[in-house]
């Protein structure tokens, strides 16, 4: 049984209307009150399991009284719940809904990845180094470990979030973030770069302009704006759904990591034509995964608002039959 777990602070004098709201609900399990039992903030403590499917019902009529404002809100997934005859109802209620995405939570995800400490900028750089000793001795195994070491999708899916929700500062920070963060990564690579060809460490058929790594990389085409795509909305949906292993997949498919750390190597081993080759991959990949990502969030909200419109008007019409 799908579920979450909502943990609020009311004041006093908003409580009777928050339970009100929750005990109608058939949806709303578990329904916990506490008088004059929280602190900091002080009021009382409510405690509930929401079907995942009314989820977005719930906390939008509980923000619409500024419980979130005015006390507190907090929300935790359920790991596990055994479902009884309490959940019958509500299950019947959401028809369709019941596997309906929490926003809130998926907001909440994407806002965790839109954060850009020091060691945002760290992972970045430490994946270009190792994308670029990938790409000089033609290790395909450690350019998708660069690619799962990067953290840039979590800015890139920030910023589409904040197209997606006009939010101005999500989109310049995140745009900002990745601007310097791939400049870092760049300049440090071709540092280390300039190191390996200067020592001669790099590999014998790198040497020869046997690069097959560096190709790949370097050769944007159709193939790179299609799997850009798709990997933007597996991106979004696995983000959605909270499906770990399809958001990895999409780390190993885009290029981006790549990308930057051949501009560098091959800056330092002075092949113009494959520094704008992987200057053309970076930016198309960016741009794709934005512009995809955007497109997805939009598409998945309207698609679920399609599908609640529609359980809402066969409600109306059996309570009229």
């Amino acid at each position: 049984m799908d579920m979450i777990h909502i943990r609020a602070v009311s004041p006093p004098d908003l409580t009777d209307e928050v339970v009100g709201l929750l005990s109608a609900d058939p949806c709303v399990l578990n329904l916990i009150v506490q008088r004059d039992a929280a602190r900091r903030p002080d009021g009382d403590a409510i405690a509930c399991d929401v079907l995942t499917g009314a989820a977005n019902d719930v906390l939008h009529r509980l923000r619409a009284v500024h419980l979130d404002r005015r006390g507190s809100l907090v929300i935790e997934p359920v790991d596990m719940a055994f479902s009884g005859a309490a959940t019958e109802g509500g299950q019947r209620a959401l028809g369709p809904l019941s596997r309906a995405p929490v926003w809130e939570q998926v907001e909440a995800r994407i806002r965790s990845g839109g954060r850009y400490p020091p060691s945002f900028y760290l992972y970045l750089v430490i994946a270009g180094l190792i994308g670029s000793v990938g790409i000089v001795t033609n290790s395909q195994i450690l350019i998708v470990g660069a690619m799962v070491v990067g953290p840039e999708y979590g800015a890139i899916v920030s910023v589409a979030l904040g197209i997606d929700r006009r939010h101005r500062s999500m989109v310049r920070s995140g745009l900002a973030a990745l601007g310097v963060g791939f400049l870092l990564t760049i300049v440090v690579t071709f540092l280390f770069a300039l190191l390996i060809r200067g020592f001669g460490l790099e590999s014998e058929a790198y040497d020869r302009g046997l690069r097959p790594v560096s190709n790949l990389i370097n050769t944007p085409n159709f193939f790179s704006v299609a799997v850009a795509t798709l990997a933007g909305i597996v991106g979004i949906v696995s983000l959605t759904e909270a499906r770990t292993s399809a958001l990895l997949g999409v780390f190993i498919s885009v290029t981006t990591i790549p990308a930057a750390a051949d501009i560098a190597v091959s800056s330092a081993f002075t092949s113009w034509s494959d520094v704008r080759g992987s200057a053309i991959q970076l930016v198309v990949n960016i741009l794709v995964l934005i512009v995809v990502g955007t497109a997805t969030l939009k598409a998945q909200r309207a698609i679920w608002q399609r599908i609640r419109l529609r359980r809402d008007r066969d409600r109306r019409l059996a309570e009229k039959a």
